[in-house]
């Protein structure tokens, strides 16, 4: 199964090139969708953060997590961000790995890793191939003004903080242009992707060698456990 990353910058559009891949009925692996998952009451992440940042961050009634308010607690201090990271990441990439296996073994030529630090994270040395969605800094500074309400001062901030886009490029398979219109983003994506997706007989193969090795193995132990067993 081919594992492709899926990242770029904050505001980049990212998420509107992962909803174009899954109109093609291919699995994506969602970090922001299983980070939200983690943090849901009663999971592990859940109790952890709690503990370290206290009652202060739930939300009435239902004690949910304000990830708003997080957020803000976490931004200005590399401190809290790491115990922040320790808390959840663990357990995201767990349920990150457990759904790779579970696509590979249902028989998927493909799989998608949708994760905003992917190379923060050191994910990408599980991914064969890696879509950077990219677009102009201006285009990104009034896109993230827009979507989150801020200033042009705080969404520079924001961006700041990551890993600059044009080091993702460098080390990207592939880099969707994204100052087009989205249907024309989308379509590029779509394209891309389908072009390296194996086919079916290689994936079939692949599924079919460890059944072929264990069928092997056992004929070798009968073989050798009971020598007129062939006969």
């Amino acid at each position: 199964m081919l594992i492709v990353g899926l990242t770029g910058g904050i505001a980049t559009g990212k998420s509107t090139a992962s909803r174009a891949l899954q109109s093609l009925e291919i699995p994506v692996i969602d970090a922001d969708v299983i980070a939200r998952q983690v943090l849901e009451p009663g999971e592990v992440s859940y109790k952890l953060v709690v503990k370290h940042f206290g009652k202060e961050i739930l939300q009435e009634p239902n004690g949910s997590i304000d990830r708003a308010k997080l957020g803000e607690l976490i931004f200005n201090d590399a401190k809290k961000r790491q115990l922040l990271n320790s808390c959840t990441h663990p357990y995201i990439r767990r349920r990150m790995y457990w759904l790779l296996f579970r696509h590979f073994i249902t028989g998927h030529a493909i799989c998608i890793l949708d994760v905003p630090l992917l190379y923060e994270g050191g994910m990408d040395r599980f991914c064969g191939k890696v879509i950077v969605v990219s677009c102009e800094p201006e285009t990104q500074v009034s896109r993230l003004m827009e979507r989150n309400g801020l200033s042009r001062e705080e969404a520079e901030a924001r961006i700041g903080a990551q890993m600059p886009i044009s080091e993702k490029e460098a080390r990207a398979t592939c880099v969707v242009d994204n100052n087009r219109s989205v249907e024309e983003m989308q379509e590029d994506v779509r394209r891309v992707v389908s072009e390296w997706k194996p086919a079916p007989w290689r994936v079939a193969g692949v599924l079919l060698a460890p059944v072929v090795g264990l069928g092997a193995l056992c004929a070798w132990a009968v073989a050798k456990l009971w020598p007129g067993s062939s006969h």
